[in-house]
């Protein structure tokens, strides 16, 4: 049996060209913007996890790389050390108790890099531990947001010719995430202009981000997706898509399904709302809700209804739940936007990539099947960007 020894949290930052925070000049993936000759420096932590008997289990973070996430992980990792690391159930309930005052968003990379580690003891990838039964994932583009700032998605013809380009390239689908001044009207002949542009066949999804200010606002908005055929409506107004009254009462009026919940965290909460009658698909996220296996509970839970479920956002540990999920439609490349990086870190040495531009021609991206997450980190990399170091157990 294997026993934790050391746990390591390396935050590290890295530069993305051309974009920027413009004038909202506040952190955080829905603020960035394309701002050509800019340079955007961006922070995020890695794990590493050790035991006794060599066992190694590693992740970095994506969207949830912040700085309050990054508190949470190391208020947990202590709780690691001397614990069993296969026993990954076990400890998702023991660092659920742990943070239960908290949002739970440092939970989950620790999750994610124990399940690295079991994979590669055992010499199998986690999408095979999981079941996973398709390796080819269809991928939908979803975009950054829109801004007033000249460049990037700043019209409502640059989304039209983004999608277009787009639908060329062989994603399946596309997602808008509209402006920040929460327009209605706006947001409304933005989608259907979109729909008008790349026609039928090819899939669309809004996702107002929460900026909508009202519920009729929200209802305005949602009919429009009704004539336009939009394959799902995303958290639409100001409630901050945890209001179960508000969306049940849109999901009366409405035909286009709702895909709430990336606001309400973990399992128990959103089968809550779901029950309720707040949406009518879950989302998810592996990094957000506790790990991979809090990913695959609420994943089961939705399957046992008879529901699908989305998964947020994209990484290593994303591919392999979509990959082992047979209610489920595509995986999300998020964010994309003209001349504009996907706001990952670059840190892997084995050819993954989460940028616009690695598309398969068939319209999808792989499911790693190495050992663990089936990717390898550039600790070079990460260690000469590092910003600050928390070590846990032997030295």
């Amino acid at each position: 049996m294997s026993k934790i020894t050391r746990v390591e949290i390396h935050a590290f930052t890295f530069e993305t060209e051309n974009l920027g925070l413009g004038a909202h000049a506040a952190a955080g993936v829905g603020n960035v913007v394309y701002m050509p000759g800019s340079t955007l420096k961006t922070q995020r932590f890695a794990v590493r996890i050790g035991c006794d008997d060599g066992a190694q289990g590693e992740y970095v973070t994506h969207w949830v790389g912040t700085p309050s996430a990054l508190g949470q992980a190391q208020m947990l990792a202590p709780n690691l050390l001397g614990r069993d690391p296969e026993e990954r159930a076990l400890i998702y309930d023991d660092l659920k108790r742990e943070v239960r005052a908290y949002d739970h968003m440092g939970h989950g990379p620790l999750d994610i890099a124990l399940w690295d580690l079991a994979g590669k003891k055992h010499g199998l990838s986690v999408a095979r531990m999981l079941g996973a039964f398709r390796w080819r994932l269809p991928t939908y583009a979803s975009t950054y947001h829109a801004q007033h700032e000249p460049g990037g998605l700043d019209t409502i013809e640059a989304f039209c010719d983004y999608a277009q380009a787009c639908k060329e390239q062989g994603f399946v689908g596309f997602k808008i995430h509209g402006w920040h001044d929460g327009d209605a009207r706006k947001e409304a002949r933005n989608l259907l202009a979109v729909r008008e542009r790349v026609g039928d066949e090819m899939f669309l999804m809004i996702d107002p981000a929460c900026q909508l200010r009202t519920w009729m606002d929200a209802l305005y908005v949602g009919r429009a997706c009704d004539e336009a055929n939009y394959f799902w409506y995303e958290d639409p107004y100001r409630d901050s898509g945890v209001a179960v009254t508000g969306h049940k009462l849109l999901r009366e009026r409405l035909k286009t399904p709702l895909l709430v919940s990336e606001h309400v965290r973990g399992l128990e909460q959103k089968a809550n709302f779901l029950l309720s009658g707040g949406c009518d698909m879950i989302h998810a996220d592996p990094e957000y809700d506790l790990g991979i296996t809090g990913a695959m509970k609420i994943a089961h839970f939705c399957e046992a209804l008879g529901l699908d479920v989305q998964m947020h956002a994209c990484g290593p540990a994303h591919r392999a739940v979509v990959a082992a999920l047979r209610n489920t439609h595509f995986y999300e490349m998020a964010l994309m936007g003209p001349g504009m990086a996907n706001l990952v870190p670059p840190v892997y040495s084995c050819g993954y990539s989460d940028q616009p531009g690695d598309l398969g021609a068939d319209g999808c991206v792989p499911a790693p099947d190495g050992p663990g997450l089936g990717v390898e980190y550039d600790w070079d990399f990460i260690e000469r960007n590092r910003t600050a170091l928390f070590t846990y157990g032997a030295s």
